[in-house]
């Protein structure tokens, strides 16, 4: 852990009783002092000793000054990584909460933590960095991120929206699955739809949540029912959560909810099994004629999970249409649940073998 001191403040009786409270954790401690913008303010420094945390580490965060020297003792304090960390076994899962602001993020991963770990305010677009916690459900150990809300394309957000719009696409990106919540008590709307489509073109696997659901009555469910088939048409694939965060109803069914995502996303399947697959399907149901001619399919594999990306060689192009289909079918006896799949295809040119 990094304890940074302002070097023109110096000590405060503030810094004795975080001190306390850092030595507790038995974790290894950093004395980073900052704004020291130069070899004259180095000498300001030395009373720091007295905080009983080591060495102070002279950085000036303005002007980049001395982040090397930082950067060089933290990876060198870092405890050695064990061949187990190495092959990636045991490593917790990460997941991002997503949605536009004031949807319950930040609420959602404080009743998960069971304690208060992020500011929540009701007041919209409180949380600005991406926040990552290491929460432990059903003996598990995740690593939740939560993020800022997304209000407007990237492109019309300014100042600092557009820099949280772009974290939080990162940490999308960083992430294994996305959660994304949505105000069961509104109705949705196209920041709603823009959200799940940007986790989808990162290819992460989904998981939907309806938060709000305590404000939620008959009525208003019967419209979410019809929004989510006019929609969400496109992603009947994602297992949905319906949960109220602030109260901590039902939120024991998102940790399934989460590794059947993960389940589907992590899913390959043997060529062997994937192309006898194909041949029952293909002679049940043909490819669509096209050009006087019906393109046969004459191989299939699957290039790779997380999301499952299935490529197939083909005489001729395969419809759009026909590759829904193709993917319907491969959800129905494969599973894929939570995740995107793709489905492309390479046409065999003349003259190949």
């Amino acid at each position: 852990m990094l304890f940074v001191v302002d070097a023109e403040v110096g000590a405060l009786d503030e810094d004795d009783a975080v001190i306390k409270v850092l030595r507790r954790t038995n974790k290894p401690v950093l004395l980073v002092a900052n704004k020291v913008d130069g070899l004259r303010d180095e000498s300001d420094i030395h009373s720091l000793w007295n905080l009983g945390l080591g060495e102070p580490l002279p950085v000036s965060a303005l002007h980049g000054r001395g982040s090397g020297e930082l950067l060089d003792t933290i990876i060198d304090s870092l405890p050695p990584e064990t061949e187990a960390e190495d092959e990636g076994f045991d490593r917790p899962r990460r997941v991002a909460l997503v949605g536009r602001p004031n949807v319950g993020k930040s609420s959602l991963l404080n009743a998960l933590a069971g304690s208060e770990r992020v500011v929540v305010d009701s007041l919209a677009g409180t949380t600005r960095d991406p926040v990552d916690e290491i929460i432990e459900l059903n003996g598990r150990q995740w690593v939740f991120i939560d993020t800022a809300g997304i209000r407007k394309r990237s492109h019309q957000a300014e100042g600092t929206e557009y820099y949280a719009t772009l974290r939080t696409d990162k940490a999308i990106e960083r992430a294994e699955v996305a959660v994304v919540l949505l105000d069961a008590s509104v109705p949705m709307t196209e920041q709603d739809l823009r959200i799940l489509s940007t986790v989808e073109r990162h290819g992460r696997a989904l998981v939907l949540v309806f938060n709000k659901w305590d404000l939620v009555d008959e009525d208003r469910r019967d419209e979410i029912e019809r929004e989510i088939d006019r929609e969400l048409v496109q992603f009947p694939w994602a297992p949905r959560v319906n949960l109220a965060a602030k109260t901590g109803w039902h939120r024991d069914r998102l940790p399934g909810a989460i590794s059947r995502a993960l389940e589907g996303w992590d899913t390959r399947v043997p060529t062997a099994k994937l192309n006898a697959f194909f041949g029952q399907l293909i002679s049940a149901t043909p490819p669509p004629v096209r050009g006087g001619k019906q393109p046969k399919v004459l191989f299939a594999t699957q290039a790779s999970t997380c999301p499952p990306r299935f490529v197939l060689f083909t005489t001729g192009f395969l419809e759009t249409s026909y590759r829904r289909f193709i993917e319907r079918k491969l959800r129905e006896n494969f599973g894929f649940e939570g995740t995107p799949i793709e489905v492309s295809v390479r046409v065999r040119e003349r003259g190949d073998k």
